[in-house]
């Protein structure tokens, strides 16, 4: 009797600070402790995308599935944040389902960025960067990854990266502020860096960026575009997320002291003004958490898409009513601003209810044309292809 007196006082002090979190701070986590032991079929048929498009799963059971990369011998690289693990999926039939996994990375910290080049894997840790040298011929022995970079900051908060080699041969790296709103007091955070692919000159390319998890690079101009994350805790509506684009070097985006392109922040925006900074290309709504971001290159969907933006909104974490969990398409003017964003896949979340049950996090585009899509919720990476009308 006496350990089950204990036992009901631990969950009621549970629940008490779970109901202060909620009611103080607006807490509203995907993530229910309830219902990530779900084992059944995901409800695809919940999905809703345009006529003529189907989504499928590419590959089941990857745990965490976050970033992605493709290689020309058709392997598809998989990073995770919170599992560690770097991992090679193959489809060896092509059926269009993944039938071999290799495991290439165990216990990183926080490899959450991966990238392809000259037959190297390139691995982005919150400190350092990694290579596997040569690793098509080794997926079953990768041995230990060759460290090229280790001078990045250590702080976890923001600290994941996704990275991408640019037009120009270079390895572009996002380095996260330390902080929800702060002013860092070296440039290195709130950025995104560059360096040679062997981990030589490092350089600041663009600040004032709170936490970018996605770029791309427009396959004709090969101009910037990169999505970033608000700031937290200045209410369920401001600031918005942003959709950037960068078509010169050397530019500032507002944090800390302007959101969104024309909100200034009630701590640092009071000796700034927001025409100082470069504003967003399109706002991707409040607490929506914009990751990963692609172009679309393909030749399979309709000749719409072609050269047009998708972005995974991968969802609030602390908004009172969810928002984001979904696939936004955003279509561009010649200029390359934003013409419209309009939603492309949802039923993620139900918003009758708030239940969640995948949060898509990064693309990458098969040879055939079809679409990828990571799920770090689900542990899933979708298919999207066009059957037609």
């Amino acid at each position: 009797m006496k350990y089950l007196k204990i036992l009901l006082a631990v969950i009621a002090v549970i629940l008490i600070i779970l109901m202060i979190a909620k009611y103080k701070y607006n807490v509203n986590p995907p993530i229910s402790m309830l219902d990530k032991n779900y084992t059944g079929n995901l409800p695809l048929d919940s999905l809703k995308l345009p006529a003529g498009f189907v989504i499928s799963i590419f590959a089941d059971s990857v745990v965490n599935a976050r970033s992605m990369c493709y290689s020309p011998e058709g392997i598809l690289y998989v990073s995770t944040r919170d599992k560690g693990n770097v991992y090679a999926l193959k489809d060896t039939d092509g059926d269009m389902l993944v039938d071999k996994k290799y495991t290439l990375l165990t216990g990183g910290n926080m490899p959450n960025g991966v990238a392809y080049k000259d037959g190297n894997l390139y691995i982005a840790e919150v400190n350092r960067i990694l290579k596997i040298e040569n690793v098509a011929s080794k997926l079953d022995n990768p041995g230990t990854p060759v460290i090229i970079y280790d001078k990045y900051p250590e702080e976890t908060h923001h600290g994941w990266k996704y990275i991408a080699f640019g037009p120009d041969g270079k390895l572009y790296v996002p380095v996260g502020a330390p902080c929800n709103i702060c002013e860092p007091k070296d440039s290195i955070y709130a950025s995104i860096t560059r360096m040679n692919s062997d981990g030589t000159g490092l350089e600041v390319v663009h600040s004032g960026i709170r936490n970018s998890v996605g770029f791309d690079w427009h396959p004709d101009t090969k101009q910037l575009y990169f999505t970033d994350n608000g700031r937290d805790m200045m209410g369920d509506n401001v600031p918005e997320c942003e959709l950037n684009f960068a078509p010169k070097d050397n530019l500032h985006f507002g944090y800390p002291y302007c959101h969104q392109g024309d909100v200034q922040d009630p701590e640092f925006g009071k000796t700034k003004k927001c025409d100082q900074f470069t504003p967003p290309v399109a706002k991707m709504g409040p607490h929506t958490a914009p990751l990963g971001m692609i172009f679309y290159t393909g030749d399979q969907f309709p000749s719409e898409y072609k050269n047009q933006i998708f972005v995974a909104r991968h969802g609030s974490w602390n908004r009172s009513k969810k928002s984001g969990y979904d696939i936004v398409l955003a279509t561009l003017n010649v200029d390359g601003t934003v013409k419209e964003t309009k939603p492309f896949i949802t039923g993620w979340l139900n918003p009758k209810n708030d239940d969640v049950w995948g949060r898509p996090v990064d693309f990458e585009i098969l040879p055939d044309g079809s679409m990828l899509i990571s799920d770090d919720y689900a542990d899933v990476i979708y298919r999207v292809y066009y059957k037609g009308l």
